[in-house]
């Protein structure tokens, strides 16, 4: 099993203490899961850091190197225009494309509409802690 997180789930799962992202997140580094992500999604989750938390830029930076310890990065070559509402959105298809992985963890809307891309499977990281049990 691989696994990406979308921006909102990185978040959470790393800022917001007993969500389910986190829960999640600790389950899948028990079990030796791979969980991918690319500079893009990184970007993005530090400008939102630094954007809507208030965090320095050496918190961000602490944080995205530990982030590094339980993260593989991937770069997409393969570009996607599956979401027209919010194309931002593409950068995670595209990594869960690159990185071969089963499963994108996510909250956002556009993406859980769609269920599933190609045979990767779009769910909320409830529903996937539920798989893990």
């Amino acid at each position: 099993m691989k696994v990406v997180f979308d921006t909102n789930v990185l978040i959470s799962s790393t800022i917001f203490d007993k969500s389910e992202a986190q829960k999640l997140l600790f389950k899948l580094i028990q079990l030796e899961i791979p969980i991918f992500s690319s500079t893009q999604i990184l970007e993005e989750y530090q400008n939102v850091l630094k954007r809507d938390f208030k965090y320095s830029d050496e918190e961000t930076a602490n944080i995205t190197k530990k982030m590094l310890s339980f993260l593989t990065l991937v770069e997409s070559n393969q570009k996607i225009n599956l979401i027209e509402e919010d194309p931002d959105d593409n950068k995670i298809i595209e990594c869960a494309v690159a990185s071969n992985s089963d499963f994108i963890a996510t909250y956002d809307p556009h993406l859980i509409k769609i269920k599933k891309y190609c045979e990767i499977r779009i769910i909320t990281p409830t529903d996937m802690r539920r798989l893990l049990k």
